[in-house]
């Protein structure tokens, strides 16, 4: 599953949140290690997040692709990701 694939999802069961402003950090197996976000904020969404950010480090490795960060920016939201030795640093911030 791609990074856009799962913001294009539309889930009836899953219920609308607030635009989240903070950080995580996950090692290697997706397992979060820090986390500044809201204690609101889904966990769900965290680990899907998490686990699609390793994934999109993983196809680039095999690729041959040197990807160490990336940024999706979208009309009102921005997600950007640093690759940690295997692992990731995920900043979350809403557009002002």
């Amino acid at each position: 599953m791609g990074i856009l694939d799962f913001f294009g999802r539309k889930n009836a069961s899953q219920k609308l949140v607030p635009l989240p402003k903070g950080s995580f950090t996950i090692d290697r197996t997706g397992r979060v290690l820090t986390t500044t976000l809201p204690r609101n904020f889904p966990k769900e969404l965290i680990d899907e997040i998490g686990s699609t950010s390793l994934q999109v480090f993983k196809n680039a490795q095999k690729a041959q692709i040197a990807l160490t960060q990336y940024t999706f920016a979208f009309a009102s939201f921005k997600i950007t990701a640093k690759e940690l030795r295997g692992g990731a640093i995920i900043f979350l911030s809403p557009k002002s």
